[in-house]
């Protein structure tokens, strides 16, 4: 069980990368989540999966029984599903007000500006100086 966490986390993050490359923006943020969750997943290998006692101090001791989990791993994670819950909130809004600006998710289609009249001055000037010459 603990290499196959790794290697799971490993093939999620690859997929990820894969799906950032893509030029749909939604498949951008799905990379995007997939990336957050292979993380939290290597993140949760690390801090070791073992059925120990609780990370709880008893009544009238100071430390808690000898063999307990660690807390730290689960604490980042959740703060990292947190963190991951507002990231793909804000894409999503985002990925949505582009779409409806621009009526389009193609990453290459939203660097074109339709209303883009330089390559049409360009070549107005180049037919006036073959008039005047």
């Amino acid at each position: 069980m603990d290499t196959i966490l790794p290697i799971l986390a490993g093939a999620i993050f690859a997929t990820g990368i894969y799906l950032l490359l893509r030029r749909s923006l939604i498949l951008t943020i799905i990379g995007i989540i997939l990336i957050s969750n292979s993380v939290n997943l290597a993140l949760f290998s690390l801090g070791r999966l073992n059925i120990e006692n609780p990370p709880l101090i008893a009544a009238g001791s100071v430390v808690p029984e000898a063999p307990f989990a660690n807390p730290l791993p689960q604490a980042l994670i959740l703060t990292a599903i947190v963190i991951g819950f507002g990231l793909l909130a804000f894409a999503l809004a985002l990925a949505y007000r582009s779409y409806k600006e621009l009526g389009t998710v193609d990453q290459d289609s939203m660097l074109e500006d339709p209303e883009d009249t330089s390559a049409a001055i360009v070549n107005e000037s180049e037919n006036r100086e073959e008039k005047e010459g």
